[in-house]
């Protein structure tokens, strides 16, 4: 049996009477780019941070940020979501917890996603640092250090600036996956995009189109942070570390 699309529910008021019901997904929308944002702040200061510790030489520091790293990277991150909504509040002091659990929505829900989001990104971010500074001719940092540039300014000046345009394209994705992971958030409460879809759906009882156009959204949300990442890639390129065919010399020239 062939399904009738309906793409006149848009333009219906949705039970809240808030607006369209494409309003409310719009809405949804500003949400998950909020979190996405924010997660990605939080993540890369700790990534970069993390990353980079790694890559000192200093073994008790490396385990310390090693034993991090795996934390992190190895628990699923629906069951990441889920302890830093109901289980975090529980290990504070009770007025801290209590503060935390009485958040008016979407507050509770927002601030739990933008940590869990964060940490889980971190590692992922500081494994591009560490690869990205391993990656470089250990020239670079000794001659940092015979003109008397300290250790910090060395990674300062001399090597991070050289890092992030060679990890740029990685970093892209990344930011990408916590676009996307930001879906997750629904399941604690958080009436992101994917949750507003789902809520249309029980209302409007039109799951094809509330699902193809939150597929839709997500699709032209990412093709523009895609293109504006080429275009800062572009603007940024290292010759010798990040090249593209155009500027690649030709054969027999």
């Amino acid at each position: 049996m062939k399904y009738n699309w309906d793409w006149h529910i848009f333009a219906e008021l949705e039970p809240g009477a808030s607006g369209t019901y494409l309003a409310y997904l719009i809405g949804g929308l500003g949400w998950t780019v909020v979190t996405a944002i924010m997660a990605w702040t939080l993540a890369l200061m700790l990534g970069v941070l993390v990353g980079t510790l790694r890559t000192l030489g200093k073994p008790k520091i490396e385990k310390a940020c090693l034993a991090y790293t795996e934390l992190f990277r190895n628990i699923p991150l629906l069951v990441q979501m889920f302890l830093w909504y109901f289980v975090f509040p529980e290990l504070l002091p009770q007025a801290w917890g209590d503060a935390i659990k009485q958040m008016p929505p979407p507050w509770s829900s927002l601030v739990p996603a933008v940590l869990c989001l964060g940490l889980f990104m971190s590692v992922r971010v500081a494994e591009q640092v560490r690869s990205g500074i391993q990656a470089l001719p250990k020239g670079q940092r000794m001659a940092g250090l015979a003109v008397g540039l300290t250790t910090w300014q060395t990674y300062r000046y001399v090597l991070l600036p050289v890092v992030f345009r060679i990890i740029l394209p990685p970093l892209t994705s990344e930011f990408l996956n916590t676009i996307k992971n930001t879906s997750l958030a629904l399941t604690i409460g958080l009436m992101e995009l994917t949750g507003r879809a789902r809520a249309m759906q029980e209302f409007s009882f039109h799951v094809f189109e509330a699902f193809a156009a939150a597929t839709l959204i997500y699709l032209l949300v990412n093709l523009c942070v895609v293109m504006a990442m080429r275009r800062l890639e572009n603007h940024l390129r290292l010759p010798g570390y990040i090249g593209s065919a155009s500027n690649a010399p030709q054969a027999g020239h």
